[in-house]
C-alpha cells in the first residue's frame, strides 16, 4: 500500500475542505470513501478542524467555513522548506499572499497564496504533520490539477515558486501539462475552454482514487451529491468524473487505467 511519511519540497502533500456543516460533511465523505472522521479540535486552538483517516493514517482534513470567507471547497497544499521564503517568492512572481505564514500548533506552518490568475492553494512547512499518509489507492488523494483560462504564463510562476518544469503533451484531444519536480510528476494543468462555465474561476482540483468511478458516482448521488461531469474515459489514463458534494465543494474521482 502507498504509505507516505515525507514529501520533498515542491510536492502536493495535503488536501482539506471547508464546510458550513462539518458533521454532515464528515458523514458524507466517510460513507463515500470509507474514511474515519476524527473528533474536531477545540474552536480556540484549531477552529474546529478535524482529520479524516484511512487504515488509521491521516488522509485529508475538514474545517468549518468562515463568515465572509470562501465557499465550501477543497484546497491543495504544497510542501515547502520555508513558508516565509515561499510567500516572498510568490509575491515577487506576481502571486498574491492571501494569508501570511502562521504556525498550526506543532503540526507545521502554512500560508495561502493565489497565482497570478487567481487560482488559490496553500503551502505547508511540515513539523509533526507530514501531509497525507496514504495516497494513490482507493479512497485517497491521487492527483492535483490546475485549471486556468490561459496556461501560457503559469510555468514561469510555478517554476519561480516551486522549481517546477512544464511538460505539455496531447491528451484526450487537448494539450495537457504535467508539472514535474525534477523527473517526478507532481501535478497537472489544463486550459479552461468554452465548455467550462464562464463564471468558474481558475482553481486547483483534487482527484481521489476509487475502484469504480460509476459506482462512486451512484453512491455520491444517493448521499445528496451532484455529478457535474458524468463518468468518461481519458484514453491511456483512466475513467474519471466530477462531483459536487451536498454543500457544493467540487472534487474529481478517477479509476486509473491498468498499467
Amino acid at each position: 500500500m502507498p504509505d507516505v511519511d515525507h514529501y520533498a519540497p515542491g510536492t502536493p502533500s495535503w488536501v482539506d475542505m471547508s464546510s458550513p456543516d462539518t458533521d454532515a460533511s464528515a458523514a458524507f465523505y466517510s460513507a463515500l470513501f470509507g474514511w474515519e472522521a476524527g473528533e474536531p479540535g477545540t474552536v480556540e486552538e484549531t477552529g474546529g478542524y478535524r482529520m479524516f483517516s484511512l487504515r488509521g493514517r491521516s488522509v485529508a482534513g475538514l474545517g468549518p467555513t468562515r463568515d465572509g470567507g470562501p465557499p465550501p471547497m477543497w484546497t491543495t497544499y504544497i510542501t515547502v522548506a520555508d513558508a516565509d521564503a515561499t510567500c516572498a517568492a510568490a509575491a515577487a512572481a506576481g502571486g498574491t499572499v492571501f494569508m501570511q505564514p502562521m504556525d498550526v500548533l506543532e503540526a507545521g506552518r502554512m500560508a495561502v497564496i493565489a497565482d497570478p490568475q487567481g487560482a488559490g492553494f496553500a503551502i505547508w512547512q511540515p513539523n509533526l504533520h507530514p501531509g497525507s499518509q496514504v495516497v494513490n489507492e482507493p479512497g485517497s488523494p491521487i492527483w492535483s490539477e490546475l485549471a486556468v483560462r490561459d496556461t501560457a504564463p503559469e510555468p514561469a510562476f510555478y517554476a519561480a515558486v516551486f522549481g517546477w518544469t512544464a511538460d505539455t503533451t496531447p491528451m484526450g484531444g487537448t494539450a495537457y501539462t504535467t508539472w514535474r519536480l525534477g523527473d517526478h510528476p507532481v501535478g497537472g494543468m489544463i486550459q479552461m475552454d468554452e465548455q467550462w462555465p464562464a463564471e468558474m474561476p481558475p482553481h486547483w482540483m483534487t482527484y481521489f482514487a476509487v475502484e469504480d468511478v460509476d459506482a462512486t458516482c451512484a453512491q455520491a448521488t444517493s448521499l445528496g451529491a451532484t455529478v457535474h461531469v458524468p463518468p468518461r474515459e481519458i484514453e491511456g489514463v483512466g475513467r474519471f468524473a466530477l462531483i459536487g458534494d451536498p454543500h457544493g465543494a467540487v472534487f474529481s474521482v478517477i479509476t486509473m487505467a491498468a498499467a
